[in-house]
């Protein structure tokens, strides 16, 4: 008795891939008839079979930090370059010259009729996969231009980068050809085959050709295969697959082929690994056991010969070629071609379903790739770049969510392959021959593969179990020969591929997957000997693939649901003759007056209406008030608004139910922008705020901010940014705390926040800049002055444009000491301390429903028992940039009320404080930003050298500052007893020139210093003139070059080649505590979480005092984002009280009143002016007028010093260099002056 194991669907899976993924349809939602377009698609979730872990893991896995390591590795030189043959010929194919007439010619589907009714599950796969009628190469590929590059075509120019590794036998087996030369150019086939070539090309580039204008290159005419003979061989071998065998059959009774490519494609002239027959006793050796060896030539039927060569992969990314391959699906799911021991009622078994759900994975992943890259550019359509389809991508997975959990399954498989071969990889030497790329990719690899991100990610990395395969006592050692028969089965067929761009994807996916078993298999002290470059790099690139594809499952989803609505259409199934109901849109529509009822029921839930009033709009909704349903149906989900405006509907519908207590809406503590943010826009809604501030000026460290405020993207266009780059970015500098939903709520939100700075509160926000850890330009700061000091002049303005109405009132000098909480745990309140002028106490008590914190961090409090002694006592002796009040109250108070904290010990420490000359040993420092860095200015040690690029990361530029400390470089771990290092900061005059207003306000505060040539340069440093010329010149070289040592690539303000008459801008600098990453732990509303993660109602987090937006560390101009972002989320989502928004409206509505006339100003002399030179008598000259700042000196948030130094002197300079002149408006000058 023979038994026969079959993995032989596993085989047939990989033509899936090959064929239908890689052709697309053109979807027209006019003509679906499936309803999908108005359902949601089943989203994969939950368990993965056969693996320990679950779809959400592994996205949080991959969101958090895998992505964005394995995409930037993906560029580097080392991962970017694979070997691949693409010349190869079908192993099973003898091309037939007859003619095309002979076959049935119909395309795709090429079928007939079976009385074997597939499984449920094939019909679905087959339905998935097969897609349209049309052959060729462009079949359906949409709106091609004329002049545009063949789909199917591979470009070649990789340029230099190509490495010298093609007779390494990078292939992984021993049957591997190898080739010690590489083309430039694709192989041509021998003048014998060129009639067969030309059959074949026009062939294969019939299809989709009403989508392509008339004088199109042809897609695939770069595409050819070499033949190796000419002669007609129709099935002279045997089967094991059923499929395969239904075709056979059929050639033979109809006695032609249904399709020219399936006469083509399955014209066989061999057997490749065919499927083993076993006796009962299927093992013969003495042990039973298959030798260590077995798998390692897993890889070998992915061949190569003579037309080896290197692509670039980053060059040739996967996309939409229409290439069309379907002529085999309904022959392949008609016959149980998945079943074992030759029964359709066997389950797959374990083996079985491991290889299924790797190759469905695969098709996935392409079919992703696909919708995602799939309509190309079109001069005509408008379109600059590759755009994806959506619709295609819900076609496809709305109805199908294992495939989805196959592609997260793939994932976890290759995971866990990348785990185990860690140790192997971690020490692999990356060798291209360019030092500076291999060395990053070497640090990208390896942390990758740090112990932190395996330990992080461990239920992904240990998901999959190899050990559970080929358990089978009886029949193991047959299951892995025949498991490793089919994969040889799958390699093999991929040269069977007439498209170029399919052929290479899936040679590289093949051999990826190919390592994968190899790695998983071999035993670990084999794994160093029996990796080659090639697999290694396919096995990454693999790897990156289903990272990417996971994301894009989630990216299709959003763009399919941002461009369509449940509403638009929906098919209810009524009476037998299919009667069906629409839901109307219309202002009488049901589903606005379940808007309406919805609305009504919300607010009596909540108190905001008494019982009479919410019986009233009840039945004003069923009577169908017009006025009351168009308000529902454009406000009915914003409650707030919705009550605002029901005053204004009708006189029928009363509100008099609607009471006020007095209480504001919001009590906001702290007044820095996040503060300021969230006051101003309750205040624009309507609201009512008491705003409490333990200082005596408003502005907070916010006023303090010099770099600017990232945004992305439409009008950095320019500049090549995109909200992916800039998410990218941000996760990166987060690194392993990374908090994915508060990155995606900063980076969305960006753009609008900086539109409402510019919009809302007039500040100028036109400079773009690109700072240190950006891919691109997206600082925005003003061409004016500071940007702090901007935003907060401006901010806070519009703030008090509210006292006057009593909708906003002010209380500084005001410490909030407690939280008041109701019996239910909500907060409702404030208790506080106010500092009177004559030094008495005065308790304060606050009630409100809503209560929002934004009182900043607690880099400034080094006392006893702190925060930073707590967490990073090593820091306690380090400069802040911080003001004093920075001691962390309002995670105290949050604390108080059971808030969470996240990220405590996560302080960022900021390479570049300025040392003050005048009083070197104050702890308090004045920034310098990475401004100044990134318009040029250089960090120089007191050896007079360069030691990093200037443009890294805060983290990264102090490790390097850090590193010059012997213990600190051996432990990663700062000294709290070591002095803190100090370093020179060196501008050219070029680099001056880029932050000018900067530079002059350092010269003005005496922490920058002119300095004119290179001797004068060293003097200053103290330093021999040659030595600080050695580094300069070093500079000027590497800036020709385009790259120094450390990586840096972009090189603004270069000194000029005569140092000697050069103008240099120099001061000292030290790393200082600059801002606190870990918090109150909040979600992505600013809402305060308490420690099971719930949300603590009525309290509310804005800005630095709350944590885990930025992780383990902030970029450059993140904060006065985050405050603006968050300040606003808050803002916006605090209820309004009806009776305080009305008011509001009415006070607005009255205006203001007449226009004062201009008075006619005296003149003020030098001698008069000079008289008014104190704090409580401070008169400025600005701009040639006279300003009286007396009553101003307390508010300015810079501090009363920067006014006061000023005073009965001129103070235009200093103006400049930090105001911009709107700031002047709202300040009437006293008189012109006139010096004498």
């Amino acid at each position: 008795m023979k038994r026969q194991h079959s993995i032989s669907a596993s085989f047939l899976l990989i033509l899936l891939f090959l064929a239908a993924a890689n052709q697309p349809q053109q979807v027209h939602a006019a003509d679906n008839n499936n309803n999908n377009f108005f359902l949601p698609p089943t989203a994969a979730s939950g368990p993965i079979e056969d693996a320990t872990c679950d779809v959400e893991q592994i996205e949080q896995a991959n969101d958090s930090q895998l992505h964005v390591i394995l995409r930037e590795l993906m560029t580097t030189s080392f991962f970017r370059s694979f070997a691949v043959d693409l010349d190869q010929t079908c192993p099973l194919t003898q091309w037939n010259k007859q003619k095309k007439g002979k076959g049935g010619g119909g395309g795709g589907g090429g079928t007939t009729s079976s009385n074997n009714a597939a499984a449920a599950e094939k019909k679905q796969e087959a339905s998935f996969l097969s897609n349209t009628e049309s052959e060729g190469c462009a079949g359906d590929l949409p709106d091609l231009d004329p002049d545009a590059e063949p789909a199917c075509h591979v470009d070649l120019n990789g340029g230099n980068d190509q490495p010298n590794f093609l007779s390494d036998g990078g292939f992984g087996g021993s049957s591997a050809s190898k080739s010690s030369t590489a083309t430039a150019k694709l192989s041509t086939a021998d003048a014998a085959n060129e009639h067969q070539q030309e059959e074949e090309k026009e062939f294969e580039c019939d299809g989709g050709k009403d989508e392509l204008d008339d004088d199109a290159e042809p897609l695939c005419s770069l595409a050819t295969d070499d033949d190796t003979s000419n002669n007609s061989n129709l099935f002279t071998s045997s089967f094991e697959s059923a499929a395969l065998h239904s075709i056979s059959e059929r050639v033979s009774q109809q006695q032609n082929w249904e399709s020219e490519s399936q006469q083509q494609t399955f014209d066989w002239n061999k057997v490749s690994d065919p499927v083993v027959e076993i006796p009962d006793e299927p093992c013969n050796d003495e042990t039973g056991n298959l030798p260590e060896t077995f798998w390692l030539d897993t890889c070998s039927k992915i061949r190569a010969g003579e037309g080896l060569r290197v692509v670039n992969l980053q060059l040739n990314p996967e996309r939409n070629t229409g290439y069309n391959g379907t002529h085999i699906w309904t022959a392949i799911y008609e016959e149980n071609c998945l079943a074992v021991d030759g029964s359709t009622s066997t389950p797959m078994c374990y083996e079985e379903r491991v290889l299924y759900r790797l190759l469905s994975g695969l098709h996935t992943s392409t079919t992703l790739s696909i919708a995602k890259n799939y309509y190309p550019p079109s001069k005509k359509k408008g379109r600059a770049s590759w755009e994806p389809n959506p619709q295609y991508f819900i076609d496809k997975f709305s109805d199908s969510p294992d495939h989805l959990r196959n592609l997260h399954f793939s994932y976890v498989v290759l995971l866990r392959a990348l785990k185990k071969a860690s140790p192997v990889l971690y020490n692999y030497e990356i060798k291209t021959g360019d030092i500076l790329d291999d060395e990053m990719a070497t640090i990208l690899m390896r942390r990758l593969l740090d112990s932190m991100i395996l330990k992080s990610c461990q239920n992904v990395f240990t998901a999959f179990d190899e050990n559970l395969m080929f358990k089978e006592q009886v029949n193991a050692v047959t299951l892995q020969e025949n498991f490793k028969g089919v994969f040889h089965n799958v390699s093999s067929i991929l040269d069977c591929v007439q498209c170029q761009q399919c052929k290479l994807h899936g040679k590289m996916a093949m051999l990826g997957y190919g390592t994968a078993l190899k790695i998983l298999f071999l035993p670990e002290d084999m794994l160093a000997t029996s990796l080659s470059r090639n697999e290694i790099v396919a096995f990454f690139n693999t790897i990156a693939k289903m990272s990417e594809s996971v994301r894009e499952v989630r990216e299709l989803t959003n763009l399919y649901w941002s461009t369509h609505t449940r509403l638009e259409k929906s098919d209810v199934a009524g009476s037998s003759d299919s009667d069906t109901r629409i839901l109307s849109t219309g202002i009488d529509g049901i589903d606005v007056l379940d808007a309406a009822v919805g609305a009504v029921s919300s607010l009596a839930n909540q108190g905001l209406i008494d019982e009479s009033t919410e019986t009233n709009l009840i039945q004003q909704a069923f009577q169908r008030n017009p006025e009351l349903m168009v308000l529902s149906k454009h406000y009915g989900s914003n409650l707030s608004k919705f009550l605002n405006f029901l005053p204004n509907i009708d006189s029928q519908i009363s509100t008099m139910g609607i009471t006020d207590n007095g209480e504001p809406d919001a009590i906001v503590v702290g007044t820095g922008l996040a503060g300021l943010a969230a006051t101003l826009n309750i205040l624009d809604r309507g609201g009512r705020v008491v705003l409490v501030e333990k200082e005596h000026r408003l502005g907070g460290n916010s006023n303090k901010a010099s770099s600017g405020i990232n945004a992305c993207c439409p009008q950095n266009s320019t500049y090549g940014d995109y909200l992916e780059s800039f998410k990218e970015d941000t996760i990166r500098s987060a690194g392993k705390s990374s908090k994915p939903h508060l990155i995606e709520t900063l980076v969305e939100n960006s753009e609008a926040a900086v539109q409402w700075l510019k919009d809302r509160v007039g500040v100028d926000l036109s400079v773009l800049a690109q700072l240190g850890g950006h891919s691109h330009k997206r600082t925005h700061r003003p061409k004016q002055g500071m940007v702090g000091a901007e935003i907060i002049y401006n901010v806070q303005r519009a703030v008090k444009a509210y006292e006057k109405s009593g909708m906003v009132k002010i209380i500084v000098d005001t410490r909030v000491t407690q939280l008041k909480r109701n019996d239910s745990g909500a907060v409702v309140g404030v208790e506080g301390v106010k500092m009177t002028k004559d030094g008495k106490n005065e308790t304060i008590s606050l009630t409100s429903p809503n209560v929002v914190l934004a009182t900043g961090g607690f880099a400034s409090d080094r006392s006893t028992g702190s925060y930073l002694d707590q967490y990073r006592p090593e820091l306690m002796r380090m400069p802040a940039t911080a003001g004093e009040f920075s001691t962390g109250d309002g995670v105290t108070l949050g604390l108080s009320a059971g808030a969470g904290t996240v990220d405590m010990d996560k302080v960022q420490v900021h390479p570049t404080g300025w040392v003050d000359p005048k009083d070197p040993s104050n702890p308090g420092k004045i920034l310098a930003g990475e401004l100044m860095r990134g318009v040029g200015g250089i960090l120089l040690n007191h050896d007079g050298k360069r030691f990093c690029n200037e443009l890294g990361t805060r983290a990264y530029v102090v490790d390097k500052m850090f590193g010059h400390d012997p213990q600190y470089a051996e432990t990663k771990t700062w000294n709290v007893d070591t002095e803190i290092p100090t370093f020179s900061l060196v501008l050219s005059a070029s680099a001056a020139e880029g932050a000018q207003k900067h530079v002059d306000h350092y010269l003005n505060k005496g922490l920058l210093t002119r300095i004119e040539g290179l001797e004068a340069l060293a003097e200053w440093m103290k330093l021999p003139a040659h030595a600080v010329k050695a580094s300069l010149q070093e500079y000027q070289r590497d800036a020709k070059k385009g790259k120094d040592v450390w990586g840096k690539e972009t090189f603004n303000g270069v000194p000029q080649e005569d140092l000697s008459s050069e103008v240099f801008y120099a001061g000292t600098v030290t790393p200082v505590l600059h801002y606190c990453m870990g918090g109150l732990t909040i979600d992505k509303d600013g809402s305060v979480l308490d420690e099971n993660k719930e949300i603590i109602p009525g309290l509310h987090a804005a800005g630095e005092v709350s944590g885990g937006v930025h992780g383990d560390n902030r970029l450059g101009g993140n904060s006065l984002l985050e405050c603006t972002v968050f300040g606003t989320i808050v803002g916006k989502k605090i209820p309004i009280k009806p009776q305080h928004a009305i008011q509001s409206n009415s006070l607005r509505q009255q205006g203001g009143g007449a226009t004062d006339k201009p008075v006619e100003l005296r003149s003020i002399s030098s001698d008069e002016l000079k008289q008014h030179n104190a704090e409580d008598d401070c008169w400025v000259v600005i701009h040639g007028l006279v300003y009286d700042l007396t009553d101003f000196v307390d508010e300015h948030p810079a501090g009363p010093e920067s006014i006061t130094e000023l005073a009965g002197q001129d103070g235009t300079e200093e103006f400049q260099a930090v105001h911009g002149e709107n700031i002047l408006e709202d300040f009437d000058p006293i008189g012109k002056f006139v010096p004498v």
